[in-house]
């Protein structure tokens, strides 16, 4: 924690304990600085070419935050990785083991509005109560051990919510915990699991590639780093090399490995199986959640029963597929004339799925696009092209351009600067894929202090904003009550840039495509769905 902030922190020393009395946004705040901490940067960097020694890392915070590995056997733990699918695959596994009755606890990466969505208690994000107090009770021990030596440093943002998750699971003593890698497999910092009931593994692709490798094979390599002695395996269907791949991790490890069927393979008397979330590509999902849930219940309540075949799903597993929710993947918001299709595909596997689930219609359509870090935007940008959008709209992933932003959604890694250098790269990527030669002029610097007023109009069809808000208020042009609330803040913008909307404002409806990031369409739940914003 930085100097300014602990002068402020009230703490009562008992013991080895730490009582803190501290609000949630201050838990946020401080979470915050884990983003750039110093001595963070620099074990990521003296690890990159010891990968093992994440792992030896992680054990040593654990400890420290007052946990031993030997505990999180007892979380009876479902491990999920994947390139695409694996959020949605826990979510489908949760929703099915919640409803039989069972306590959960899910962990899953990134938030979409608020860090508490991370970690869920029967399927709900941690409340504000508990989450403030387990943050201190965690924050506070790994402070209180912290030194200036070699390992004695925070961790950084991601292991210290791995941490929080694991402590608040055992403290709230949930029956299961479905755990979601965050990157690869192998030496990510959830795979200090030693003895989970059983893992999976969703679709292969190409991602992180400068972390986990630049082809298949090598990426699924490091995603059969969760497999574990004894503990069953389940994979959907892969390409034949990385598919081979898992097969020898698999036998190497001693894990007993089974593919999925197809979905139309269970059979059902009521017909087929109905998914709560939308797209084919979440099929391949849903088996797999399936097999995941059957191995849990099998081992913990159902002895006799095969695995890895198109068994028969129980009413109860037929429901769980149907009512599953997975905020900001594949979902639709329909705001009187606006529809609004939010999916955070940000790969150009995902982006394929994307595009064959949006409905183009003939109706006004626009798309809202960001993407960040190492994607490769203009590959993704080509696949949206047959989509013929009315409109293309670049934004940052700020919520609203004001210094009061929400805390759970700030980057300290990325200046504004930067952001919007590449909102307006993704712009010219865009013109130039649709035939649109660039012009002089085209590049418009822009600065902090000009935010609020900036909207960036190379030609008719496509605009950059300075935030979220600004480029939702302009596509909907009053036309969704929410945004036009009079409470909602009003982004000003040039007159030329309000003219281009006339065909928005007669249109008979709007379509409205949100992909590219998951945390952009995180800041467009913010604004449009009033449950993320309590």
């Amino acid at each position: 924690m930085r100097l300014g902030t602990m002068a402020r922190v009230k703490i009562l020393k008992t013991t080895c304990t730490l009582v803190l009395f501290l609000p949630l946004q201050d838990a946020v705040c401080t979470l915050n600085t884990l983003q750039t901490n110093a001595c963070a940067l620099e074990q990521v960097r003296r690890e990159r070419g010891h990968p093992q020694l994440q792992l030896q890392a992680m054990r040593g915070f654990l400890e420290r935050a007052g946990l031993v590995v030997e505990e999180l056997d007892h979380l009876n733990i479902i491990h999920v990785t994947g390139t695409k699918g694996k959020g949605s695959t826990c979510a489908f596994t949760e929703q099915i083991l919640r409803s039989y009755g069972f306590r959960t606890g899910f962990y899953s990466s990134p938030h979409l509005v608020q860090v508490r969505e991370r970690i869920r208690i029967n399927g709900k994000p941690i409340g504000k109560e508990l989450f403030t107090k387990y943050f201190w009770q965690v924050y506070g021990r790994l402070y209180e051990t912290k030194v200036d030596t070699h390992g004695g440093s925070m961790p950084a943002y991601f292991r210290f919510l791995t941490i929080l998750a694991f402590h608040i699971f055992l403290q709230e003593k949930v029956d299961l915990a479905v755990i979601e890698v965050g990157i690869g497999g192998a030496y990510d910092c959830t795979n200090i699991i030693r003895r989970p009931w059983v893992c999976g593994i969703a679709s292969l692709g190409i991602d992180h590639t400068s972390i986990l490798g630049d082809t298949i094979e090598k990426i699924a390599w490091q995603k059969g780093g969760i497999f574990k002695p004894g503990v069953p395996a389940f994979t959907v269907k892969q390409p034949d090399s990385p598919m081979m791949v898992l097969k020898e991790r698999a036998k190497e490890i001693g894990c007993p490995l089974w593919v999925c069927p197809e979905l139309e393979e269970y059979p059902a008397d009521s017909g087929p199986l109905r998914l709560g979330l939308a797209g084919h590509h979440q099929r391949s999902n849903a088996s797999l959640a399936l097999q995941l849930s059957h191995s849990w219940l099998q081992r913990r309540c159902l002895p006799g029963v095969s695995p890895a075949a198109g068994f028969q799903p129980s009413p109860i597993m037929a429901k769980g597929l149907e009512d599953t929710e997975w905020p900001g993947r594949t979902q639709t918001l329909k705001h009187g004339p606006v529809t609004y299709f939010l999916d955070g595909a940000h790969t150009t596997r995902s982006m394929l799925a994307c595009v064959s689930w949006f409905i183009c219609q003939l109706i006004i359509s626009v798309l809202l696009f960001n993407a960040t870090g190492e994607r490769d935007s203009a590959a993704m940008l080509k696949l949206l092209v047959p989509c013929h959008f009315d409109f293309a709209v670049f934004c940052p992933n700020i919520t609203e351009a004001i210094a009061s932003c929400n805390a759970d959604q700030q980057n300290f890694n990325v200046s504004v600067e930067n952001m919007l250098t590449r909102c307006l790269d993704n712009q010219r990527s865009w013109r130039l894929l649709n035939g649109q030669e660039e012009k002089p002029g085209d590049q418009l610097l822009i600065s902090r202090d000009v935010l609020p007023l900036v909207a960036a109009e190379c030609c008719s069809k496509t605009l950059v904003f300075p935030c979220i808000l600004s480029a939702l208020q302009w596509l909907s042009q009053g036309r969704d009550s929410i945004l036009a609330h009079p409470d909602k803040r009003v982004i000003p913008v040039k007159p030329s840039v309000t003219a281009k909307a006339a065909p928005l404002r007669d249109a008979t409806g709007i379509h409205v495509l949100v992909a590219g990031s998951l945390h952009l369409v995180g800041g467009v739940l913010k604004h449009l769905d009033p449950s993320f914003a309590s």
